[in-house]
């Protein structure tokens, strides 16, 4: 499956060489997720997973903002999650599996959060659900769910104290802390602060980076760190031993060696 072009303007979808660049696009929300946004955001992650030539993608806001959350006008409306609101609202089994924050914690190609401004809510979930974080000097995290009455739903809760430690999470959350760019690197939240103009450039420059690498490597990686938080020791090397078998059969693998003994640039081809 090709990366095709998004149905809607409150997403914008851009490939740049094997690039997949996403951008939420409501500035004048602070790029608030709508239900047609929120629907669209995961069809066009699981296009650029299933893209053969896609082998990063870039996430970004546009304008000021990252994300501020879901949109609790629309949510109030009824629009995300179900047709309609209040008591007409149909009932139905609670099914996230094809929500974004689940497609993007299951996909195994790299995903570059480009951090440009404030992530709140929902949208400090999806920037923490990103594999790297590239913050510009005006971003920050808002864990302010405590202050709506609700809570971290989108996989905070279990991300957050892994990423930080439970007394620091416990700290943003429970008292609702808004967190600096500077702090958000010094407790570990993102990789890298640059100046806001940079923000995009940076994570694009490192994007190019794990897309020069071998893609079956990188993607492989992931995947074993991802299910190594749940397996013991002995489990995760095994499992590693299974694809890395695999691995010193492939084209791939060859030209690595090779590249290596010539001195030259690997050209991988995720063969």
């Amino acid at each position: 499956m090709a990366l095709t072009e998004s149905s809607t303007s409150d997403l914008l979808v851009e490939t740049k060489g094997r690039i997949a660049v996403l951008t939420l696009n409501r500035p004048e929300r602070m790029n608030a997720i709508s239900g047609e946004m929120l629907n669209e955001l995961s069809k066009k992650i699981t296009e650029a997973s299933e893209d053969p030539d896609i082998r990063c993608i870039v996430l970004t806001g546009a304008g000021r903002g990252f994300c501020a959350g879901l949109d609790l006008v629309d949510v109030g409306q009824g629009g995300i999650g179900s047709g309609s609101g209040g008591s007409n609202r149909p009932k139905r089994l609670f099914d996230l599996r094809n929500a974004p924050i689940n497609v993007m914690w299951n996909i195994d190609k790299p995903i570059v959060c480009a951090l440009n401004g404030a992530a709140a809510g929902y949208g400090m979930d999806v920037a923490l659900l990103c594999d790297i974080r590239v913050a510009g000097e005006s971003a920050k995290m808002a864990a302010v769910t405590a202050k709506r009455n609700v809570v971290p739903e989108s996989g905070g809760t279990w991300l957050l104290p892994r990423l930080i430690g439970w007394a620091k999470a416990s700290e943003l959350y429970y008292r609702g802390r808004v967190v600096e760019a500077q702090e958000c690197l010094e407790l570990g939240l993102v990789n890298t602060v640059v100046p806001d103009d940079k923000c995009l450039e940076t994570a694009m420059e490192w994007a190019e980076e794990i897309a020069d690498n071998a893609p079956m490597a990188v993607q492989t990686t992931k995947r074993m760190m991802r299910m190594g938080l749940d397996y013991n020791y002995d489990t995760a090397v095994d499992h590693l031993m299974v694809h890395l078998n695999t691995m010193f059969q492939s084209e791939d693998f060859k030209e690595g060696v090779q590249a290596f003994l010539e001195r030259r640039k690997p050209e991988f081809t995720g063969r």
